[in-house]
């Protein structure tokens, strides 16, 4: 960059970028060791118990490998990775709300959620049509709602139905598992969310 010029401001706080990355590696990790623990028992089942030969909600189109290596490993993963999530993001949720991050960037205006304005979003985006250059530099309206849902609704869930599958809180606190409908239901609730 030459002498004397303005440098460009960045979209994303340092802050961000790093919870962002941080969350990304987790959640990579949560899909596989969650795939590997998946593989050991590839059925969903609604309630509270579920078995290899009793009857399930749904057969998953996947074998049962019973033997592989990183099962076990991948439950320790599994939970590590879910705690790494955990923290990032409450750091993350909690500076968007010091710092009034949500507010000024993800909270869209009232008058941005009329009918009108969510099918123009909408259209634009089917048609790939790029937005004007000043709209570019702010979310639009799907990524702020898209955002918000991710952040205050799917990652709580996730979490939410993490604990509720860990035997060593739900004897503490069994209510978390009940309010799903049980072990099984809460297993096939997010394995849904995926």
């Amino acid at each position: 960059m030459p002498r004397g010029e303005a440098r460009p401001a960045t979209r994303h706080s340092p802050l961000v970028r790093i919870t962002h990355w941080i969350t990304a590696i987790a959640f990579l990790c949560l899909v596989i060791s969650g795939a590997a623990i998946l593989l050991a028992h590839p059925r969903l089942y609604w309630g509270e118990t579920g078995a290899r030969s009793g009857p399930s909600l749904i057969d998953l189109p996947l074998p049962f490998v019973l033997d592989v290596p990183i099962r076990g490993p991948g439950r320790y993963l599994h939970f590590l990775a879910a705690w790494i999530a955990l923290f990032t993001g409450l750091i993350y949720v909690m500076s968007g709300l010091f710092t009034r991050h949500f507010r000024r960037h993800l909270l869209p205006e009232k008058s941005d959620l009329g009918w009108k304005q969510i099918r123009e979003v909408i259209l634009r985006h089917l048609r790939f049509e790029r937005p004007p250059k000043e709209e570019a530099l702010t979310y639009n309206l799907l990524q702020r709602l898209t955002y918000l849902l991710v952040i205050f609704v799917l990652f709580p869930l996730m979490f939410w139905t993490g604990l509720a599958m860990s035997p060593a809180v739900t004897s503490v606190f069994p209510t978390i598992v009940t309010i799903f409908g049980g072990q099984q239901s809460v297993r096939t609730i997010s394995l849904r969310m995926l």
